[in-house]
């Protein structure tokens, strides 16, 4: 299982891709912002207006659910047209999300800002179904696995930012009444109560105005600047029959968005729900639970680098499966472990889930070439899982107890299955890879 890299002798990246590599890989940290900003607002939505954790879990309903309504059409458009032509529409969806913010605040209802983030990730679906094709074309095949890696290495630095604002320019910033004095102060003094929420809805608005202006700066940028051939055939006629058809032969495919479904839900699980972990078994404040979700980016991003280099070494699949077990590790440590204890597992689960999106891309996509545009709609509608499997936890959540311990602790069962199912990707792929024919 392990093997040294056979492609040493070539370029991760060549000369003539530097410029837009560097341009491309801008956008990872830029979704990567929108993510993480958006992860805390579960429990900020749930306090302001007065929702339950179920409820409040629509936020991540809405964000992920515009990956999987966007991911095809945005796969038939980069195949038809270009990858630049793709971003261009990803930034301008974008965009218009992060604006929507505006009249969502203005109305004090929770409906127009989940349509906000369903536009803004209709855009976030188009960035990442181009971007990540667009990576992997950017050089040699051989290295195609460590050139996706190191781009999304700088997809953290855009989540720690995203954290950051979140903790010190939303969740400190909201007024300190707790959620039982707002429920008083709704039956009381209404006046009152709309007066905090439309206070809180400006504090949780004024960062995704600014991301918006940022975001058409970037869409200006992209615009006015020229990317170079990749070698793919542009202006080809689609195949989508006949795509699809040498795609489900690909076992390795068809399972990899399987698995990626699986680890795009218990990353989402695992961020968006210390905040309630920490309150719920040590009376943390939501800003102070924050800081752990930061402290679990920067280790996630220290994690990504060095298992990045460490891919010279391994064989990805088998480093794939050896960090998904360690992560299931740490979470039976957060179910079962107490206090502190249970947290810091909770934080060193992101070491585990660093290097797992771009290897399953990587693995699924290998070896595609032209089908690789139509394929990665697969990789990002399977982004699905943190649309689907939030909610579920929330609802765990909710209930007092289950099987004599806190909803919160019992609800990180789900996040375990999904590191089983990833560890089998990661085995299978090692052992049964393109070479021994599980490519079909």
């Amino acid at each position: 299982n392990i093997a040294m890299s056979q492609a040493d002798n070539k370029p991760v990246i060549p000369r003539n891709f530097l410029i837009s590599f560097i341009m491309v890989t801008f956008l990872f940290s830029l979704w990567g912002f929108a993510n993480d900003i958006t992860n805390p607002m579960v429990a900020a939505f749930k306090n302001v207006l007065l929702l339950t954790n179920t409820q409040s879990s629509w936020v991540q309903s809405a964000f992920y659910g515009g990956y999987c309504f966007m991911a095809i059409p945005a796969a038939l458009f980069i195949k038809r047209f270009t990858y630049k032509s793709g971003v261009l529409i990803g930034l301008g969806l974008y965009a218009t999300g992060c604006l929507l913010f505006v009249p969502a605040s203005s109305v004090q209802s929770f409906g127009p800002f989940l349509m906000a983030y369903f536009v803004m990730t209709c855009g976030l679906s188009f960035l990442e179904t181009t971007a990540n094709p667009y990576i992997l074309a950017m050089g040699p095949e051989e290295t195609a696995t460590r050139r996706l890696n190191l781009a999304q290495s700088f997809n953290p630095i855009g989540s720690i930012t995203g954290m950051f604002i979140a903790k010190e320019f939303i969740l400190a910033r909201l007024d300190s009444a707790s959620e039982a004095e707002r429920r008083v102060l709704l039956d009381t003094d209404t006046d009152a109560f709309n007066a905090i929420a439309k206070s809180d809805l400006a504090v949780i608005t004024g960062p995704y105005i600014i991301l918006g202006i940022v975001v058409i700066v970037a869409f200006i940028i992209f615009a006015l600047t020229k990317f170079p051939h990749t070698g793919s055939t542009e202006h080809k006629p689609m195949d989508i029959s006949g795509t699809l058809g040498r795609l489900f032969k690909r076992p390795i495919y068809v399972w990899g968005v399987v698995a990626q479904a699986f680890y795009v839900g218990a990353q989402i699980m695992c961020w968006t729900f210390i905040i309630q972990y920490a309150g719920a078994t040590m009376d943390m404040s939501k800003a102070d639970a924050q800081g752990y979700n930061i402290i679990a980016m920067v280790i996630f991003v220290s994690s990504r680098f060095i298992c990045t280099f460490f891919l010279r070494y391994f064989r990805p699949g088998f480093m794939l499966s050896c960090l998904a077990v360690g992560g299931a590790v740490l979470i039976l440590g957060v179910i079962f472990l107490p206090g502190m204890i249970g947290l810091w597992c909770l934080v060193g689960v992101s070491a585990c889930m660093s290097l797992m999106f771009p290897t399953i891309y990587g693995l699924a996509l290998d070896g595609l070439g032209e089908d690789a545009k139509l394929a990665s709609a697969g990789l990002i509608l399977a982004i699905g899982g943190g649309c689907l499997m939030p909610p579920l936890q929330a609802m765990i959540i909710d209930q007092e107890t289950v099987f004599g311990m806190v909803g919160a602790r019992a609800s990180f069962v789900l996040p375990l299955i999904c590191f089983i199912v990833i560890a089998i990707y990661g085995y299978a792929a090692s052992c049964f890879g393109k070479k021994a024919g599980l490519s079909a």
